[in-house]
């Protein structure tokens, strides 16, 4: 959860680290720091985002061409200065920075208090760099060989970076289960890290991503060296960088939420090139080629995820059943492990994932794994954990999604779902051709019809002030609208802080009509549908119970205009792929409302971008 960066080389360090830890600062916010060599081992850290340490630091020393940086995500320790990083050992010659949390700290701690260590933080983090400092005394052994040994001893996730007032001239770096990249510098001996590539892009690139159980010594003397943890030399694979620094600019927006959610024709296109012919009617999906046949003979398909990746998932379960007539079954990664699940040798198993580092997730992957299962991934970032755990998969080519809050990743795995369910019906024989071909046509239109959704935004903004001080919300759709219905109550609450819920609109009455009345906005999915005359019906409950209706539609309709206070119109599309289209004016509901709230659209509280610990 947490954003680490760090350089070694000839250039001074600090103006690279707070830029770093700024690209970074979606991974985590609550508290930021930096350490510098040059000399003297200098710490300076703070409760708060990586601007309030740029007024922390202000007229401190820090010149060093060596140094480290975190932003914070808390797991273990209320955020403030003191269990902000980067920690030091017991004698101050060590500092680290972490991601990840280590399982069996607090055993390791008891154990180091009674060898005399004290401690000043409440974070696992400390115990792990007072275990390395006493690995490093008893053995008298260099900063990389002690890092080495404590590891063995450790339990749990880890991205770490650490340098040792004693070896100036090195940084040692290690991973398991939390992602990290060293980006090769221009210069000889020269060296970023960061958690992933975002901060590295304006300065290189080629990079080496490690690989759980890697531990990396750069050396401003002899360079990048990888070894294992069981001490096993290893040759850095050197891959080049798939960005550009203008992914990472705002454009022109104020917020990388409203980019990002403006970015979606163009992100469901570049998901698209060189996979959909509409004019052949042929799809292919060159990461999937090598288990093609597998997916292929597949008995059953789970989809594991977590968040607004699982409820693409559940888009995806309406896709593949509608479409290649196969049982699909979508289970929230993170509970997925803990209820013993039935896994079969000719299940397949598709792990969907923005950042491609979800730790839960990735357990999902290792346990169906162990079950034989064929693992796909989608996910959106290259060299990440679950592109290289699956046996294949494919990249949505989103381009970097900065706001906490998901949207283009959403609709760009909506459309690697389509193009998946659609292959598996052609192979299948599973749908007529004329109806392929309808479909796969109008999947090739859908970017321009997110464009035409998008003029949207002014009407959903002035709605925004209608309703920018309600208590509670909900949303209602049906069919493949129903995740739909989730997502855009997940983005409610994610960034405005509106308790917002979504349900099937036919289970209103099972319950939660109970809630409706003249204070409740209700959002209602009703575009044209094979159940839309059920939606309508749905919409008469509310009214009758003095709701206020606020509907997404793609025809005018004198009943649903009469019945709402509000119709936002989208263009019209095939049913399945719907939701591409009708996510996009609740995206804008939740962006315009969090912002007229005086929200932080980007990195709301208490969340962060990728969340790498369970």
């Amino acid at each position: 959860m947490c954003g680490i960066v760090g350089y070694i080389g000839q250039k001074e360090a600090f103006p690279i680290l707070i830029k770093g830890l700024q690209r970074l600062e979606y991974r985590g916010y609550d508290s930021a720091g930096v350490a510098l060599l040059n000399g003297d081992l200098n710490i300076y850290k703070c409760k708060g985002k990586v601007n309030d340490l740029l007024a922390h630091t202000d007229g401190k020393k820090l010149c060093g061409n060596i140094g480290i940086g975190h932003t914070r995500w808390a797991t273990h320790g209320e955020p403030n200065d003191i269990n902000a990083h980067p920690h030091t050992s017991s004698d101050g010659k060590l500092a680290i920075i972490h991601n990840g949390i280590i399982e069996n700290y607090a055993v390791l701690k008891e154990e180091l208090i009674k060898r005399g260590h004290t401690f000043e933080s409440d974070t696992d983090t400390e115990v792990l760099v007072h275990l390395i400092e006493e690995v490093r005394k008893k053995g008298g052994m260099p900063l990389e060989e002690a890092v080495r040994t404590a590891l063995q001893q450790v339990v749990g996730a880890y991205a770490i970076v650490v340098m040792s007032n004693d070896e100036q001239r090195k940084l040692v770096a290690a991973r398991k289960s939390s992602p990290l990249v060293i980006g090769i510098g221009k210069e000889e001996n020269e060296f970023f890290i960061a958690s992933d590539a975002t901060p590295i892009v304006e300065h290189t690139r080629e990079v080496v991503y490690l690989n759980d159980h890697e531990i990396a010594l750069m050396d401003k003397e002899s360079g990048l060296s990888i070894r294992t943890i069981e001490n096993k030399e290893k040759t850095p694979f050197v891959q080049a960088l798939e960005m550009n620094l203008e992914m990472l600019e705002k454009g022109g927006f104020d917020h990388f939420m409203l980019k990002e959610i403006n970015e979606q024709a163009r992100s469901i296109s570049d998901s698209m090139r060189g996979r959909l012919d509409a004019a052949l009617g042929t799809v292919r999906l060159g990461g999937l080629s090598e288990h093609q046949q597998k997916f292929f003979q597949a008995k059953r398909i789970i989809i594991v995820a977590c968040g607004t990746s699982w409820h693409a998932g559940m888009v995806g379960e309406y896709l593949f059943e509608d479409f290649a007539r196969i049982p699909v079954e979508v289970e929230y990664a993170s509970e997925f492990r803990y209820r013993n699940p039935i896994i079969n040798e000719d299940d397949v198993v598709i792990a969907i994932s923005q950042s491609g580092e979800t730790a839960d997730t990735l357990a999902a992957i290792r346990l169906a794994k162990e079950k034989g299962a064929t693992i796909l991934g989608i996910c959106n970032v290259v060299g990440s954990s679950i592109s290289r755990e699956t046996d294949a998969g494919a990249y949505t080519h989103a381009g970097p999604e900065i706001g906490v809050a998901s949207t283009k990743a959403f609709t760009a795995q909506l459309t690697i779902l389509s193009l998946m369910a659609l292959m598996l019906a052609k192979h299948k024989g599973t749908m007529s051709r004329s109806r392929y071909m309808k479909l796969v046509q109008e999947l090739d239109r859908i970017p321009e019809k997110i464009t035409a959704a998008l003029k949207c935004e002014e009407q959903v903004e002035y709605i925004s002030g209608e309703y920018k001080d309600a208590s509670n919300f909900l949303y209602l759709g049906r069919g493949y609208n129903f995740p739909v219905a989730l997502e855009g109550a997940l983005k409610l609450k994610e960034i405005s802080y509106i308790h917002a819920e979504g349900y099937p609109a036919a289970e209103m009455k099972h319950g939660p009509i109970a809630l409706i009345d003249e204070e409740m906005p209700v959002v209602v999915l009703a575009t044209k549908s094979s159940t839309y005359e059920k939606v309508l019906s749905g919409i008469q409950e509310v009214k009758a119970r003095k709701g206020k209706i606020i509907a997404i539609a793609n025809e005018k309709d004198p009943e649903l205009e009469r019945l709402s206070d509000h119709v936002i119109y989208i263009p019209e599309t095939e049913e399945p792929f719907a939701p591409m289209l009708s996510v996009v004016p609740l995206q804008l509901l939740a962006y315009h409302i969090a912002v007229m709230r005086e929200c932080n659209v980007d990195q709301p509280r208490n969340l962060a971008k990728s969340v790498t610990v369970e």
